[in-house]
């Protein structure tokens, strides 16, 4: 299965896996789950590091790949469709961030795993990460 992780969840892989729920947890270990972070997370923690809102061990350029490249997450491109498909959701969620991954997943058919309860709003697939 492919799963698109939101910023939060792939931070909890990094940092503080315990926070997954057991059937959380059973999605990441599979060996046949793809696990896919997109480049609007990275926007998101380059974001919040650089208004001292998230600490982190090393700068983000150096932080995201490497976790990446260890945790095995694969990279969702960012497509022209995914910014437009924004143009189309209802205003349930204010964050942009996550405003920008619902409309990655509606495009590509992904569930997203996710701990924030406010993107049940949305006609996504969800999974709880916690």
């Amino acid at each position: 299965m492919k799963l698109l992780l939101d910023t939060q969840c792939w931070l909890w892989m990094q940092a503080s896996p315990e926070r997954f729920s057991p059937q959380a947890r059973d999605m990441l270990d599979d060996p046949d789950s793809v696990l896919l972070l997109s480049p609007v997370s990275a926007w998101e923690i380059s974001s919040k590091y650089s208004l001292g809102r998230l600490t982190l061990p090393i700068a983000p350029a150096e932080y995201v790949p490497s976790r990446m490249k260890s945790s095995g997450v694969d990279a969702l491109p960012l497509q022209h469709s995914h910014a437009l498909q924004v143009a189309t959701l209802p205003w349930h969620h204010q964050d942009p961030f996550d405003r920008l991954l619902i409309a990655q997943a509606q495009v590509e058919g992904l569930p997203i795993l996710s701990a924030d309860r406010q993107l049940a709003a949305y006609d996504v697939q969800l999974h709880w990460a916690d």
